[in-house]
């Protein structure tokens, strides 16, 4: 460990930077002239960890890394240092400081990341450290989005099937990933099966699978009847094979979906700020806990609503240099808070009029739809801000938009 005497607090200010990788990383630690103190590689196993824990027990460290998740980066923040994420676009043009060429290591990588930490750290803030509530919920609600991501994919490939063979269930039911037309399809794998079905056989169908839907039996099978098409029997046989596989594997991804929803539901139940975002019309608990993980508990990340809009993409970037002057979409932001919020505006639309009056003024004003949503999505999240750092719920009554409509 290093010891500085007679020294001022930047002077003893430490920098460090990390190039991860998959099985090692790169470790670089300059002091606060630039002088290199560290430059060495470890493992990412136990053995490596402790060794990255002597080298960084140094006072008045700051580490740069680019990434912003990941067990090394929790390991980091979990021993109380403090984690700056580094975009690689920064990291690369930052490069060119202090080489024209176009030649990259490890080692070199992990001191442009050190050193521009050293330059930098002042304009730059380190990534909040979660609570277990908030940590679980971010990790359930993106696993869900992976699911999801999944179960389009099976569905897609599911659908190329029966277009091979039996198109009918496709045009049955509203969408293919629906419980109901799975069970169509594990009743009647083939065209000549459901060619059998007729009104009364359809209503029992329905009736024993417990189909909600208000479409009446007779305009089913009206549905049906135009799409049964059929290929030939070795190609009907293998494909109604692969179909029931596919079919299986979507049904089990519909169930890992509620599953998640489920867990949802019951973290939110106990997230103290969970209350908050929930009093917002159009907000539901998906929406609600992709905003509170992203957001995290750390009120003083974002100090102003402008940085939450920024992050969110919900401000526009402006290019000016002489008599050029533009405003462009926003496209470096979180991608999730963006999804989150702009899903969320689409939905007050439809359920507050001051929103759905905001949106149709911006399209009146030649706005396209997508723009317009945005706009609505940065009044709303102006005012979360506000209700989130006061710990206050959503109070229609004191939103002056709102109580104006």
């Amino acid at each position: 460990m290093v010891h500085v005497t007679g020294t001022s607090p930047a002077e003893q200010s430490v920098f460090a930077g990390i190039d991860w990788g998959g099985t090692h990383h790169q470790i670089c630690i300059v002091d606060h002239a630039g002088k290199l103190i560290v430059q060495k590689r470890v493992r990412h196993d136990l053995g490596g960890f402790a060794e990255l824990d002597d080298l960084l027990d140094l006072p008045g460290i700051r580490i740069a890394i680019e990434r912003g998740e990941g067990l090394l980066v929790e390991h980091l923040q979990l021993r109380g240092l403090p984690v700056y994420c580094v975009s690689p676009k920064i990291s690369a043009r930052a490069r060119e400081r202090y080489r024209l060429s176009a030649t990259k290591s490890d080692s070199f990588d992990a001191f442009v990341l050190a050193d521009t930490l050293r330059h930098e750290h002042t304009h730059w803030r380190p990534l909040p450290l979660l609570s277990r509530d908030t940590a679980e919920l971010k990790a359930v609600i993106r696993d869900r989005e992976r699911i999801i991501l999944s179960q389009r994919s099976v569905e897609s490939q599911l659908r190329a099937v029966l277009d091979t063979y039996h198109p009918a269930p496709l045009h049955l039911f509203s969408t293919l990933d629906r419980d109901i037309t799975l069970d169509f399809l594990a009743d009647y794998p083939t065209p000549a099966q459901a060619a059998r079905v007729g009104d009364k056989r359809m209503d029992a169908f329905c009736r024993r699978h417990g189909y909600t839907g208000r479409v009446p039996a007779d305009q089913l099978v009206e549905r049906l009847q135009p799409h049964l098409l059929a290929a030939s029997e070795g190609t009907t046989a293998g494909k109604q094979f692969t179909a029931q596989l596919f079919a299986s594997q979507l049904r089990l991804l519909n169930q890992h979906i509620r599953a998640c929803n489920k867990r949802i539901d019951q973290l939110l139940d106990v997230h103290p700020d969970a209350p908050i975002f929930l009093s917002f019309p159009g907000i539901g608990p998906v929406v609600a806990a992709t905003l509170i993980a992203e957001m995290g508990d750390d009120r003083s990340h974002y100090p102003d609503a402008r940085v939450l809009l920024a992050e969110a993409g919900l401000a526009p970037v402006t290019r000016a240099s002489g008599r050029m002057h533009q405003v462009r979409f926003r496209y470096a932001c979180n991608h999730r808070m963006r999804h989150a919020i702009d899903w969320w505006a689409f939905v007050s639309t439809r359920e507050t009029d001051w929103a759905a009056n905001a949106y149709e003024q911006a399209r009146a004003r030649g706005h396209g739809k997508y723009r317009a949503l945005r706009g609505v999505g940065a009044r709303w999240g102006r005012v979360l801000w506000r209700c989130w750092q006061d710990n206050t719920i959503y109070n229609p009554e004191k939103h002056s938009s709102a109580a104006a409509a």
